[in-house]
């Protein structure tokens, strides 16, 4: 007894390192896994961030080169360009023309708003504050039209942002490097406005060295760069160009914001760096859920599996070995027993180790890499259900075989009362129940994902017939779904592909096929009826259950 307890503590021992081992690497995997998937989306949302801002400085480059300035002061410059602004992209809050206006020509700019009936047509400060028009001494960057013109919009006709914070150095920027120039993030509109950036392209004369006036573009800043799918794996802000500890974000109205960034924070999985209006732009990016806690499961959960086939291995092991060490003790005073013991263990062995590799190939199938952990689980308790069914109706035979008909009405059968059997009540092997049972399994658990055709749950029909001549015998069986197409049907899972495709087929030696039909989805099984029977397996099993003839003394 102390040499049995001391090699299964081994085998507990074995097996606790095995399941540690396998946590352990499904843990590393797990976590590759998110982090490649994390990588890859986020790659792709800058990309499309910095297509999206080409885009819109493509715009203003070319609106700049449509433009013409003036031989004199318009409040309507934007009318020419409506068309082609429109032909590009409609996704701007409002654009404008600045125009660079001498002193002497702020009387004429006046009398212009006036006309095409801005509702405050004078010059003025950027906070609507008066201007001191006879200190003027040099230009100044007045706003002369606006699209679209709305009641919003009518009233900033105007104003001059030389001195307004965010917008007077942009312009003074663009005027600088006569090129596109982005602001600041800023109020669009009004102070509590939404927030954006400001695309300004300065307009040159012919021959002129200054611009004549500036074409500006305001885009919101949460459709521009902040723009995220509610079901991404991550959440974006985008940092503060000004402060470095500050960063905007959006959330699912939209609405953008400024945050402090704290050194306790969380800290973002990735930085990209998008280009825009000849500045750099730094985005954040901040996984939604944590994939350390979400591989720690998935670890727990096979340490727990691994486990588990540990305890089960060494409740059979100590269990056969006990009753071999018993048997053995009682071999000198029962030699009849010699026989049977033998016969016993050895079939023993061979049906719990194939019952645990059916099971080790359920469970590792299950559970791939990736797969939804609620989803997962009900498909590994059907299916485990469905062994376990099947192995008590075989101990209630001893292993002698099972009724056809008695697969399809256990309860492990998803929707069994739908389904119309068809076919001679035969007693199939035990290998061959098995492999029917988890075939009976997946086709039953995929025959409802939604409505039929018409409106009706699909109505299943298994048939089944042996066909043929002695030797050639043949055991050929039929499913079908009607009313099902391949719209309705949920999807096979891998793990069932390869039970449908061939697994069960190779179990029983045969060949299987599945299609659909116009109104149906067809699962058809051929095999040899030798396979199917396995008298070999009756022999055995009828050989160690008959009764113990007396020893002769």
């Amino acid at each position: 007894m102390v040499r049995l307890g001391f090699i299964v503590a081994l085998i507990a021992l074995i097996g606790v390192l095995l399941s540690g081992l396998a946590a352990y690497r499904v843990h590393d995997q797990e976590l590759a896994i998110d982090g490649i998937a994390l990588a890859r989306a986020i790659d792709v949302h800058a990309s499309l961030v910095q297509d999206r801002l080409t885009e819109r400085e493509l715009l203003a480059r070319v609106a700049s080169g449509l433009f013409r300035a003036p031989s004199m002061v318009k409040a309507n410059m934007l009318q020419p360009l409506r068309s082609a602004i429109y032909a590009f992209k409609t996704d701007f809050v409002v654009a404008a023309w600045i125009a660079r206006l001498k002193p002497d020509e702020l009387a004429a700019a006046e009398a212009e708003l006036k006309a095409n009936g801005f509702t405050n047509p004078t010059i003025r400060d950027f906070d609507d504050q008066a201007l001191d028009l006879k200190a003027l001494d040099k230009p100044i960057n007045v706003l002369m039209d606006v699209e679209p013109r709305n009641p919003e919009t009518l009233s900033i006709p105007g104003r001059a942002f030389d001195r307004h914070s965010v917008v007077g150095p942009m312009l003074a920027q663009a005027m600088a490097n006569a090129k596109p120039v982005a602001s600041d993030p800023v109020p669009l509109l009004r102070q509590n406005g939404p927030v954006g950036v400001v695309l300004a392209a300065p307009v040159f004369q012919e021959g002129a060295s200054e611009p004549a006036g500036f074409i500006t573009f305001s885009y919101e800043l949460s459709s521009l760069m902040l723009t995220n799918d509610d079901s991404s794996l991550f959440a974006v802000a985008l940092k503060d160009p000004r402060d470095s500890n500050d960063e905007f974000t959006a959330n699912e109205q939209g609405i953008v914001t400024s945050r402090a960034v704290r050194q306790d924070g969380p800290v973002p999985s990735m930085v990209r760096t998008v280009t825009f209006g000849g500045r750099d732009w730094s985005l954040d990016y901040y996984a939604k859920s944590n994939a350390t806690v979400r591989a720690q499961q998935t670890a727990t959960i096979v340490a727990a599996i691994g486990l588990a086939l540990t305890g089960i291995v060494c409740g059979l092991f100590g269990y056969v070995a006990y009753n071999n060490l018993r048997l053995s003790r009682e071999i000198e005073v029962r030699i009849g027993f010699e026989r049977r013991l033998t016969a016993v263990i050895d079939e023993l062995n061979h049906r719990v180790k194939n019952i645990l590799a059916v099971i080790q190939s359920i469970v590792t199938r299950t559970l791939r890499h990736g797969a939804d952990i609620d989803v997962a689980r009900e498909l590994l308790i059907g299916r485990i259900h469905a062994m376990s069914n099947v192995v008590t109706l075989l101990s209630e035979s001893q292993w002698q075989g099972v009724k056809l008909k008695g697969l399809f009405e256990s309860r492990s059968i998803p929707h069994a009362d739908r389904i119309a059997v068809n076919g001679p009540d035969i007693t199939v092997s035990a290998r061959a129940a098995q492999s029917l049972s988890l075939l009976f399994f997946e086709l039953a658990s995929h025959s409802d994902e939604g409505l039929s055709l018409v409106g009706k749950h699909p109505h299943i029909v298994a048939n089944w017939e042996v066909v043929g001549d002695d030797a050639d015998v043949v055991f050929h069986f039929r499913w079908e779904e009607f009313n099902t197409s391949q719209a309705t049907r949920r999807v096979d899972s891998d793990f069932g592909l390869i039970l449908l495709d061939r697994v069960a087929p190779e179990a029983l030696g045969g060949t299987a096929k599945r299609y659909f039909t116009d109104v149906s989805y067809v699962y058809e099984l051929t095999a040899p009826m030798d396979t199917v029977v396995d008298m070999t397996e009756r022999d055995r099993t009828e050989q160690f259950s008959a009764p113990l003839r007396p020893v002769k003394k």
